[in-house]
């Protein structure tokens, strides 16, 4: 079968909603309502769930779980092991009528081993520091840290940091 995609051999991917030159690696699962754009890079054990959207050109690292009702837009940045839940209530064997949307706005960045509770969005350019705990959305060009996380900062327009304009003590 010939895609407009790369698709590595052990990758399982159900969707026929892949945009050119997208990369799928190895030991990814890509569901059938899953909806993936153009020029993605899709690495090792990834998990791409039904009700998803992700944009163009984004890059999910290792080890991440995309759940159903998350959207990652354009130029999105997901860190290896970052951990998204979309339920605000789990237990056993219950399940949401609805999932809450869990939304990563353009050209935002998600660091390494970080947690994004459901329903919250993150803002354009945005960044989510290594091993923070999102539990609220987080504002446009914002730099937070933590646990809970905090802003410490914001970045301009080309995505690097302006200095300190918040964090502890504010």
């Amino acid at each position: 079968m010939s895609y407009s995609y790369f698709c590595h051999p052990q990758a399982l991917v159900e969707s026929a909603h892949i945009g050119p030159d997208t990369r799928i690696w190895a030991f990814a699962h890509v569901l059938p309502g899953a909806h993936i754009g153009a020029a993605c890079n899709i690495c090792d054990h990834v998990f791409i769930e039904n009700d998803v959207v992700i944009g163009d050109r984004v890059t999910i690292k290792n080890g991440v779980q995309i759940w159903d009702g998350m959207i990652l837009e354009d130029d999105v940045f997901v860190g290896p092991n970052a951990t998204f839940s979309n339920d605000p209530w789990p237990r056993s064997g219950k399940r949401p009528t609805d999932w809450p949307r869990l939304t990563v706005k353009r050209g935002a960045s998600i660091g390494a081993n970080a947690t994004l509770l459901p329903g919250i969005t993150i803002g354009e350019r945005a960044m989510v520091g290594a091993g923070a705990v999102v539990t609220r959305s987080v504002e446009a060009g914002a730099v937070v840290v933590g646990n809970p996380a905090r802003v410490v900062r914001y970045a301009d327009e080309g995505g690097e940091g302006e200095g300190d304009r918040g964090g502890e003590g504010d």
